[in-house]
């Protein structure tokens, strides 16, 4: 990908270092018509030069940046003369590559913070007040500034909260301008892709369009192609772009793989032809079904539709003759998602990776610059129908990944029906087109017996983001984390009544004696999920629990520290309680003579 092929004279560059929010930066840059792409945090300096972008962002990342094995940069990048900000661990690590220090802060932020401008007239806060409410999500600070640096920001516990070396255009701030609930941060993005890096904003949707409809003339030429439609925003976008381009070149191929909504493949065929494409429609879902059999990993479920898709399409090209092109409704966010950019894979889209050599076509991805809302403008620039642009997120895999667990057709028919009457009560009551993404979700919960006196949570987290994942599941880094430790220290729970050090303080139970039978951790796919059973818990006891046992994860405290934590029966010795959105009540049993 390159800012011609996305129709753009002008391009930031983004760093990614692990950060939550890369996508959020580049989506924020691109809101001020300046074309971006992010890339990983090891891409050359030699690489830089050639993509020539006029300023770079350093994102934000999990790491500490003076760690053994931290993710860093070349202290060269901040002498090509190109425009930096660095955001968070961003800033932090141009401060270390520079001579400053950072270290762990005395009080560590997280939240809404009110920041004190004190660089009024520095470039990167022009027209920002002096008091303003940012996002904060640090436990290291810049404690020292490098050489030829001045402090442009503080909060009441971080010191240099920006800072700045206007001269060689270098900027930091601690805080997130991409994040919404930083008040001026688009302002911030807008400063410094305007002021500092000089860009005029040349990133329109209906110069795209035309540019892009120019190039895949040229490209395709006067050969065939076939295009894949799922149904979806994304590839009838793609679909309409190859038809202006090449009009009756283009094959498109609609598949039916059994995991769409409720009546939803009669409804896209009709559509398809209503824009007056060439569309082919093919059952195909026996052939998935099958192929998805006793599968239950979300991850390997992607890569056998994945598959499958590449499969049908094979099958379909093989009648038409001179097709030498594929195309499809790759778009930015699948990409980035989908390549190893720390050491990290989010997650496998079935339309990324490439195609097999057997088949012999090449690939056309018209969009594959863009993210989802830009998709839905050039739709709007194509004179699509707004049913059509408005359509919730649907991905190729389909109801595939909102069901947990083995796929049936029953299990199918099942969410089909539930996510219709959803998704009619969403329009009946006008908030279809005001929420992002709904959709109900079949998840592998059934109901108890009666076994005995006990229950049983559970804490799920996940380090891969998934739009899809129930809301007990808790998104957080697990890189770096020692599964096996977490595990050895929670077997030692089954040896102690007491457990005091995880308790709420100042409630008003009379005891702190719990049994605890089951304590252990187990994986599944991208998931770590903690289960414990009890014959009664204390207020807040899972969450304290799974927050130290994170600490003895991350090494921060000893197997054997984590023993003395029980012992001491002192909730100040152990570590912070996990996020509530991570645990769930999974089984209630009761002493059977309570039905007599």
């Amino acid at each position: 990908m390159n800012r011609a092929a996305a129709g753009s004279s002008e391009m930031i560059l983004v760093l990614d270092f692990g950060g939550q929010y890369n996508q959020l930066i580049a989506r924020r840059v691109r809101e001020n018509h300046v074309y971006c792409e992010v890339h990983s945090h090891t891409l050359t300096l030699e690489r830089i030069r050639v993509l020539a972008p006029r300023g770079i962002i350093l994102t934000g990342g999990p790491d500490s940046v003076y760690g053994k094995d931290a993710v860093a940069a070349p202290k060269e990048l901040f002498s090509l003369g190109i425009p930096v900000l660095g955001i968070c661990y961003g800033a932090q690590l141009m401060a270390h590559l520079l001579g400053g220090h950072v270290e762990t802060a005395p009080t560590s932020e997280y939240g809404r913070t009110e920041v004190v401008i004190t660089g009024q007239d520095s470039k990167l806060f022009d027209g920002i007040p002096e008091k303003n409410i940012c996002w904060m999500s640090h436990t290291d600070y810049i404690s020292t500034l490098p050489g030829d640096f001045h402090a442009t920001a503080h909060t009441p516990v971080c010191p240099i909260a920006a800072m700045e070396n206007a001269n060689k255009r270098l900027y930091a701030v601690q805080f997130h301008p991409e994040v919404l609930h930083t008040e001026h941060g688009t302002q911030i993005l807008r400063n410094f892709v305007y002021r500092i890096c000089g860009c005029t904003g040349t990133w329109r949707m209906d110069s795209f369009v035309r540019k892009t409809i120019e190039e895949l003339r040229l490209k395709i030429g006067t050969g065939r192609a076939l295009c894949a439609l799922s149904g979806g925003v994304d590839s009838s976008v793609a679909a309409v772009l190859l038809s202006k381009a090449i009009g009756q070149q283009l094959t498109c191929v609609f598949v039916d793989h059994g995991l769409l909504r409720k009546d939803e493949a009669t409804q896209v065929m009709q559509d398809y032809r209503c824009l007056g494409l060439n569309v082919i429609g093919v059952d195909a879902h026996e052939q998935f079904y099958n192929a998805l059999a006793g599968v239950t990993d979300p991850e390997q479920k992607r890569k056998i539709i994945g598959k499958g898709f590449i499969d049908v399409f094979e099958a379909e090209a093989a009648k038409i003759k001179d097709v030498k092109w594929l195309g499809q409704g790759t778009i930015y966010p699948d990409v980035i998602e989908s390549i190893n950019i720390t050491g990290m894979v989010i997650k496998s889209h079935h339309n990324v990776g490439g195609l097999p050599e057997r088949m012999k076509l090449k690939l056309v991805e018209p969009i594959r610059a863009l993210f989802k809302d830009e998709v839905r403008r050039v739709g709007r620039a194509l004179g699509m129908q707004d049913h059509l642009l408005e359509r919730h997120p649907f991905p190729g895999p389909g109801l595939g990944i909102r069901i947990l667990g083995e796929i049936t057709a029953e299990k199918v028919r099942i969410l089909q029906e539930a996510d219709a009457i959803y998704m009619n009560e969403m329009r009946r009551q006008g908030l279809y087109n005001e929420v992002w993404q709904a959709g109900a979700i079949l998840l592998p919960v059934k109901s108890v017996g009666v076994m005995g006196d006990e229950r049983t949570y559970e804490y799920t987290v996940t380090g891969v983001k998934d739009p899809f994942a129930p809301p007990a599941v808790h998104r957080m880094v697990l890189r770096g984390v020692d599964f096996e430790a977490m595990n050895r220290a929670a077997a030692m729970l089954l040896d102690y009544r007491d457990f005091t050090s995880f308790s709420k303080l100042h409630t008003d139970v009379k005891t702190n004696l719990c049994h605890v039978t089951r304590a252990e951790w187990r994986r599944q796919g991208d998931r770590w999920t903690f289960t414990i059973t009890a014959d009664r818990f204390l207020r807040n006891m899972v969450r304290a629990i799974v927050g130290t046992l994170f600490e003895v994860g991350r090494g921060r405290l000893s197997e054997e520290g984590f023993r003395h934590v029980i012992e001491a029966l002192d909730r100040s010795q152990a570590g912070d309680s996990a996020a509530a959105e991570g645990l769930a009540l999974v089984e209630v049993h009761y002493p059977a003579d309570i039905y007599l």
